[in-house]
Order: C-alpha cells, then sequence, then structure tokens
C-alpha cells in the first residue's frame, strides 16, 4: 500500500478501536448492573455484542485482508452500528438528562442516578451513530480506491491483499514503488498510464507500450505496438 493509505488506515482503526472500546466499557457497566435481569436484558446483551465483534474483526484485518472481505466486514458492521444507535434512541426516548437530577431507575440490586444512566445511554448513542457514519465514508473509499486501481490495469484487486491499494492518485503497488527513493520490490511492474511507462521510455503515436515482467524477476520487457493490434 502507499504510505498515506497505510497511515490513513491506521488512524481510521485506531478510530474505531478507541470508540468501539468505550461503547464496550458502558455496555460492561450496564451488564454489572442489569444482568441477568429483565431490565433492559436484550439491549445489554446487543451492546456487549457488537464492539466485542467489531475489535475481534479489526484485529484480524489489522495486518491481512482483501478488498472483498474488509468491503463486507465493513457492510455487516456498519448495519450493526446502525441498529445499536437505532436501539439507544429508542431506549432513552426523547429524555433530556439535566431534568433527571434527583431522580433514581431500577436495576438488578436496587437502583442507581437516573442522570448518569441517562448520559451513557446518550455517549453510546452518540458513539453508535458516530461509528456507523465512519463505516459509511470508508466503505466509500473503499469503493473508490479499488475502482482506481482496476481503472489502472488491477483488475483483480478485490481478491489481492489490501496492501495493493493505493490512495488517490497514486498508482497500486508496494509503498507507492513509482517515486522516486522508494523501495522497488524485487520482480514487481507497477501498473500506470501508458504515458508514464518508465524512465526514458517515450509512446510513439499511436502506439500502445506493453510491459511484460521477466519471469526470473529479471529486467521487464517493453514493447510498442499499434493501437490496432492491441
Amino acid at each position: 500500500m502507499t504510505v498515506r493509505f497505510a497511515n490513513y488506515r491506521i488512524a481510521y482503526y485506531v478510530a474505531v478501536f478507541l470508540l468501539s472500546g468505550t461503547v464496550l466499557g458502558l455496555a460492561g457497566h450496564f451488564a454489572n448492573l442489569f444482568l441477568p435481569g429483565s431490565l433492559h436484558h436484550d439491549y445489554t446483551i446487543f451492546a456487549l455484542i457488537v464492539p466485542s465483534l467489531t475489535i475481534f474483526v479489526f484485529l484480524l484485518t489489522l495486518q491481512w485482508a482483501q478488498p472483498r472481505i474488509e468491503m463486507g466486514a465493513y457492510v455487516i458492521l456498519g448495519i450493526l452500528w446502525l441498529a445499536m444507535g437505532a436501539w439507544s434512541t429508542d431506549v432513552i426516548g426523547p429524555a433530556q438528562c439535566d431534568g433527571l437530577r434527583g431522580q433514581r431507575t431500577p436495576t438488578k440490586n436496587g437502583d442507581m442516578n437516573a442522570q448518569e444512566f441517562c448520559y451513557e445511554i446518550k455517549v453510546m448513542q452518540a458513539f453508535s451513530w458516530m461509528l456507523f457514519c465512519l463505516f459509511v465514508i470508508w466503505t466509500g473509499l473503499l469503493l473508490a480506491l479499488v475502482s482506481q486501481a482496476q481503472r489502472f490495469g488491477r483488475w483483480n484487486i478485490w481478491s489481492e491483499p489490501i496492501q495493493e491499494l493505493g490512495w488517490f492518485g497514486e498508482w497500486p503497488g508496494y509503498y507507492n514503488t513509482h517515486q522516486p527513493g522508494m523501495v522497488q520490490m524485487p520482480g514487481y511492474v507497477p501498473y500506470g498510464y501508458p504515458l508514464q511507462a518508465g524512465s526514458g521510455i517515450t509512446q510513439q503515436p499511436g502506439h500502445s507500450i506493453i510491459i511484460q515482467p521477466s519471469a526470473n524477476g529479471g529486467q521487464p520487457t517493453i514493447t510498442q505496438v499499434p493501437l490496432g493490434a492491441v
């Protein structure tokens, strides 16, 4: 992957980890207050499952994944966080936390401060909607980057390692190998625009440049053929 894509992806993962961890911590607090019991039973269990599943999936895909795998994971997790946000909204309703000062709400072993309960639900609600928005945004970015890689000639990019993706305007490949000063992977030939086929190569008018990598990792074979023959 390019350096910029790697950095943005790590930043996205860190944001999801932090938000999911906060929701998981609050859900654990609710589990201690309400489970086992009938009050908020289903909501508390669901609030434990969604962030736990998110963290688990992201730990699996952090080091290795394919675009099609991450796309499927983002869609499923995005739907779960949408449901989480909607359920949190249903639980707290239109209540204003400031107006609950001094009131109590029942728990499995007594009661708790209703204002504290309201604030915690509000945080879970806000973070759930925020995570849903992050999944929607990153899904759109991933789709755009995959489409760009396909335009650059990587037709099978959906099934290739996600490390092959480049950021906008950058070729797909390991750490943006077409840029000066970047590491060239052995046997790797970057895909790109015809006019950028390589240093010292001039494309003849009406011709296309074909780059064929060597089978043993040597210098690639570069030929120019008329457009009608391609």
